[in-house]
């Protein structure tokens, strides 16, 4: 794909790519499709769609609040890096790590991340399992995850990865604010307290929702449970 053809949806949102940026945006662009011929990565796969709903979808949100510099990120249930990668060709300072549970997407990613010089590390384990080892839990500033799972349970995965202090920034689309009102007794529970709930449209007008969650206390140790516990018993 050549991104130079929709860099118009960027500029309209003060969002400047270098040219570097461009071209690694479009290898990335191009090895996702070449790779989703063998793996399922993705279901979108026309360069407008990877524009927009990949590439500036991923960016955009992020611009909305202040992104400390050299932030330690892990995109939890990456699939096939989104937001995170393409977020790190933008703010190259991130400190990235991604976290998938299927070792075809994390083989991709570390080919990605060694094509595009992401300088990411690439990690093939569940959250439910990771959130509760040393070195990951409650070790970065942020966690992030774009995902179709409820909130609630999205929560359960995330928060645990997040230092008291930190941010779990939440991608949901238009119906976030009221999966929000659902899920805020375990959000308080997993020791998080909503901050801010942004509203916003892709260009093509599809709805948003940001919602970040800052963590004000510890997790306590029985989270995050396993995903036979969760569908059997809901936080709220």
């Amino acid at each position: 794909m050549k991104l130079s053809d929709f860099i118009d949806i960027f500029d309209a949102h003060h969002i400047t790519l270098s040219p570097e940026q461009q071209l690694r945006l479009e290898r990335y662009a191009d090895m996702l499709c070449q790779r989703n011929e063998q793996v399922n990565l993705t279901a979108i796969t026309d360069d407008e769609g990877i524009a927009e709903k990949h590439f500036w979808d991923s960016i955009y949100p992020f611009t909305l609040f202040e992104l400390p510099k050299d932030v330690s990120l892990i995109d939890v249930g990456t699939g096939a890096g989104f937001p995170s990668c393409p977020l790190k060709v933008y703010r190259d300072d991130i400190r990235l790590t991604l976290l998938d549970s299927l070792n075809k997407r994390i083989n991709f990613l570390q080919e990605l991340s060694d094509s595009i010089d992401l300088d990411a590390r690439c990690v093939h384990g569940r959250a439910e399992e990771f959130g509760k080892k040393e070195g990951f839990r409650e070790s970065f500033d942020m966690a992030t995850a774009r995902a179709v799972a409820n909130l609630t349970d999205l929560c359960e995965y995330c928060l645990p990865f997040v230092k008291v202090g930190g941010i779990f920034a939440a991608l949901k689309g238009s119906s976030g604010a009221e999966e929000l009102d659902t899920a805020k007794p375990a959000i308080k529970l997993l020791g998080g307290k909503t901050e801010k709930v942004i509203e916003y449209a892709l260009p093509s007008g599809d709805g948003r929702t940001l919602i970040l969650i800052r963590k004000i206390s510890p997790t306590p140790a029985k989270f995050p449970r396993n995903a036979g516990q969760m569908k059997k018993k809901k936080l709220c």
